[in-house]
């Protein structure tokens, strides 16, 4: 009994020794994964395949380390952990790791000999070339918790088959024995490891866009200590003092790059921040001939104490001289406005006005008051048509107009308007590329008036061109133009044009007996009878030269022309002006009548003239004071007693 009870106890203290070896071997390989995670940020700053190299030989020192603290489990036979660096060393490595591990470790095992040594190199090559499988996996992106954990896995697979199926170890029954121990510890070796790998990579990666955004930033950064020395700059700072790399500038003070009145200057502000606490931002600078925008905050250790202070600076040079510019020209633009005389006003999209000078306003004085910026132009014109500024708006839909008169803003204009005063306003529309409307708005009043008594001036002197001084009839140059336009509006309606040619009987012997003032008035009385003769608008009368007259009548038959000639003759007898030198002792007339339609019309007009002529001639050797008519289509001639 008490044999069983030593063979037990013997056995079990056997067991709790191994796995307080395996303990100890396990924190050694943790021990080294987390050495190589806090040196690793060193090989950093060293190429990618020195990196790799120094990753190498550490997974290969923990396997080695792994190997010396291993279990004898028996004669030639070693249990430890070496195989959970090889697979990390494979998977994080890559080849150049895992081959650097891989062939330390197998080298370290060749020399320690024994029965398993075949077997166990064996074993770490498979243990290697699973890790090199992960990293293949996971070459396109990152590796995971997940990726650790399939390795384990397939670590822990690989070495129950190696303890099955390798033949010495199978002998040794080394599954049967510890097995189990020396799978589990692999695997969580394995994990461990893997977990702290993962977070050295996070940690490098985030160091390394922070360190890439420090060096690469187009800002100034720096960080300084209390005294305010350059701890660390980034490359801008070096470019912009001159030197080579940034190490040069570390434990320098602005003292050694600047003169001294501006390096006491920055040194007084930043001592401010550091004394304080209180951050200086957006300070300006100028350095090296640059316009530099600087805001410098403090930096604090746990306890709260600030130890330093880390700096940003802005190259503000171009931006600085852009805005000088932008100063000088709105300057120099708000004198132009202020002394231009016309005003002007911008509209935005919407139609909400976003600019105007005080000529603007003053140009409409009685909605001035709501022209200011802001106010949509659907109010300013409300607030027109409230003052009556603008006469002749519709009294109907007044909203109506408002919104058409809105609507029409946007669109390239000119219009004249007329104010309730009698002033005149030019405004001038025109829309730019986005939408915005400008309006120039000019005072045209003098021009406005000039240009209508122009006009007047021009129709008077129409008037007067047109115009017989003496009896206010068209004259001979009206007459032959509208006789022209007349005949040739008859020819295309194919209507009848008549003309009466009148002259006054011995008007030589009546002013030679009278007097030129009356014969002036007698030329008065006779244009005034032909006047009252006709009654239509297109009826003309036209004083042809001396005491000849000419009538035209459109659209008129030869029987309407002689009923024209013989009212004439009325009136004129009527008037009874007495006239001794005639034959018939007062004032009389003869007149020549034509008619014509048709192909005369169209083709010699003129005949119409040279016919009534004729007949005027003819009533004249026939006695005087007659009428006589002579057709260009080759009627007969008809004659009248003219009184």
């Amino acid at each position: 009994m008490m044999s069983s009870l030593h063979v037990l106890e013997g056995g079990s203290s056997a067991v709790n020794g191994n796995w307080t070896q395996f303990g100890g071997n396990l924190s050694f390989v943790c021990l080294a994964i987390s050495l190589w995670a806090l040196f690793s940020i060193q090989f950093q700053r060293r190429s990618f395949r020195q990196e790799k190299i120094a990753f190498g030989i550490i997974a290969g020192g923990a396997s080695v380390g792994s190997i010396l603290l291993a279990i004898e489990f028996h004669p030639g036979i070693y249990i430890d952990l070496r195989f959970s660096p090889l697979a990390l060393a494979g998977m994080f490595g890559g080849p150049i790791a895992a081959a650097f591990a891989a062939l330390l470790a197998i080298a370290f095992r060749f020399a320690v000999g024994g029965a398993a040594m075949v077997d166990g190199i064996i074993t770490m090559a498979l243990a290697t070339g699973i890790g090199l499988a992960g990293h293949f996996w996971t070459r396109k992106r990152s590796p995971e918790l997940m990726d650790v954990a399939l390795l384990s896995l397939a670590l822990g697979v690989v070495l129950v088959l190696s303890m099955a199926l390798l033949p010495t170890l199978v002998n040794a029954h080394v599954l049967a024995g510890v097995g189990f121990p020396l799978t589990a510890l692999n695997c969580l070796a394995t994990v461990l490891g893997g977990f702290v790998l993962l977070k050295t990579q996070q940690w490098e990666l985030e160091r390394s866009i922070l360190v890439t955004a420090f060096s690469q930033s187009p800002d100034y950064l720096y960080v300084k200590d209390r005294n305010s020395r350059f701890i660390t700059v980034n490359e801008n700072m070096t470019r912009l003092f001159r030197f080579r790399t940034t190490a040069e500038m570390t434990g320098l003070s602005d003292f050694n790059l600047m003169s001294r009145p501006l390096a006491e200057e920055l040194y007084y502000l930043e001592q401010q921040v550091i004394d304080t606490g209180v951050p200086l931002i957006d300070s300006t600078e100028y350095i090296e001939g640059r316009f530099l925008l600087a805001s410098k905050v403090p930096l604090r250790d746990k306890q709260g104490r600030v130890i330093g202070l880390a700096g940003v600076t802005r190259d503000v040079t171009e931006r600085t001289a852009l805005e000088r510019e932008l100063r000088e020209s709105k300057n120099l633009l708000s004198h132009a406005m202020a002394g231009m005389s016309d005003g002007i006003a911008m509209y935005d999209g919407k139609g909400f006005l976003i600019f105007c000078n005080d000529q603007y306003r003053h140009a409409f004085p009685l909605s001035g008051e709501a022209r200011v910026v802001g106010a949509h132009i659907s109010d300013i014109l409300r607030r027109v048509v409230e003052t009556g500024e603008r006469p002749g708006i519709p009294e109907g839909d007044v909203e109506e107009w408002i919104k058409a008169a809105a609507a029409s803003l946007h669109s390239n204009k000119d219009e004249e308007v007329q104010l309730h005063n009698g002033d005149w306003r030019s405004i001038r529309t025109r829309l730019a590329e986005d939408g915005t409307a400008m309006a120039v708005v000019s005072d045209i009043t003098a021009t406005k008036q000039a240009e209508i008594a122009l006009r007047l001036s021009a129709e008077q002197l129409k008037s007067l061109a047109e115009t017989d001084g003496l009896t206010g009839m068209v004259n001979r140059r009206a007459f032959d133009e509208a006789f022209a336009r007349e005949t040739a509006g008859s020819a295309r309606k194919n209507t009848p044009f008549s003309l009466l040619m009148v002259d006054i009987d011995r008007f030589k012997a009546y002013n030679d007996t009278y007097g030129h003032p009356a014969g002036d008035q007698c030329l008065r009385v006779v244009s005034k009878c032909l006047r009252q003769s006709v009654s239509r608008p297109a009826d003309i009368v036209a004083r042809y030269g001396g005491e000849e007259f000419v009538v035209f009548l459109p659209d008129t038959s030869a029987k309407g022309a002689m009923i024209v000639a013989e009212q004439f003759a009325r009136r004129l007898a009527k008037e009874n002006i007495a006239h001794s030198g005639s034959e018939f002792a007062r004032v009389t007339a003869s007149i020549g009548v034509s008619c014509a339609t048709g192909a005369v019309l169209r083709t010699n007009p003129n005949r119409l003239l040279t016919e009534a002529d004729a007949a005027l001639y003819d009533a004249k050797t026939q006695g005087r004071n007659r009428i006589l008519a002579h057709s260009p289509n080759g009627e007969r001639p008809a004659m009248k007693e003219a009184g």
